[in-house]
């Protein structure tokens, strides 16, 4: 597949069909993402990758502390800043909006939405799940490392056929991923991945982008600026 391509399909897929992805598929996607860049080499990512029983334990044992009522983990990160300025807040809350009204849920459903929530910790359906570690010593650099490391795997995965959504709802259950998994006490979970082959016949939408105008700024002395500080493309 183009690379071009591969960008262009990849999207968060939140319902997988039933069909395993082949170990030599995730090996060869995995052993080429060992190639994403990192500061001075440190590769400061640490993967770990669940299928088949341990997958279908991580989900029971999580899905038994939602029935349960049981909180959220203690935040081991912040995930988002406390209070979003424009434009993110905005963009944020159209993310929520296409989100749940393509399962027809309404701004006030908190139930409905809720339930949704819960479908991330069941991976969507996934038979494979991916979740990133990082040594609890490394700084934000590093922390863009491992996002590189992952939208690599991402790719590579699309290169193959295969759909993935990146999730930092599992850090939500950190714990019961890590009675799984057992990863070394000086780690911590930034977020997992469901991989699989997707569910084409649901339609879940796929939410936009930003026009490139608002992200992305030519300096090349040609074009004026415009007085929000950007360029036009």
């Amino acid at each position: 597949m183009d690379v071009y391509e591969a960008v262009r399909s990849r999207h968060a897929v939140r319902k997988f069909v039933d069909r395993p992805v082949p170990p030599e598929v995730l090996r060869r996607v995995l052993s080429a993402a060992t190639w994403a860049p990192s500061g001075s080499n440190l590769q400061p990512w640490h993967a770990f990758v669940v299928t088949d029983a341990p997958l279908a334990e991580l989900k029971k044992r999580i899905a038994e502390r939602i029935a349960a009522g049981e909180q959220w983990d203690e935040p081991q990160y912040t995930m988002y800043p406390d209070s979003l300025k424009s434009p993110y807040q905005e963009r944020r809350a159209d993310f929520g909006r296409q989100r749940y009204g393509s399962l027809g849920i309404t701004r006030t459903d908190v139930e409905a939405r809720q339930r949704a929530a819960t479908d991330n910790w069941a991976a969507f359906g996934a038979p494979v799940a991916l979740f990133c570690y990082l040594d609890r010593q490394m700084g934000r650099p590093q922390w863009s490392d491992a996002g590189m490391f992952l939208q690599t795997v991402m790719l590579l995965l699309r290169a193959e056929g295969v759909h993935s959504c990146a999730q930092m709802a599992w850090a939500k259950f950190h714990r019961s991923v890590a009675e799984v998994v057992e990863p070394p006490d000086d780690l911590i979970l930034f977020c997992g991945m469901s991989i699989g082959y997707e569910d084409s016949t649901v339609d879940l939408g796929r939410v936009g982008r930003a026009p490139l105008d608002e992200t992305v700024t030519f300096v090349d002395g040609l074009t004026p600026r415009t007085s929000g500080g950007s360029r036009s493309a």
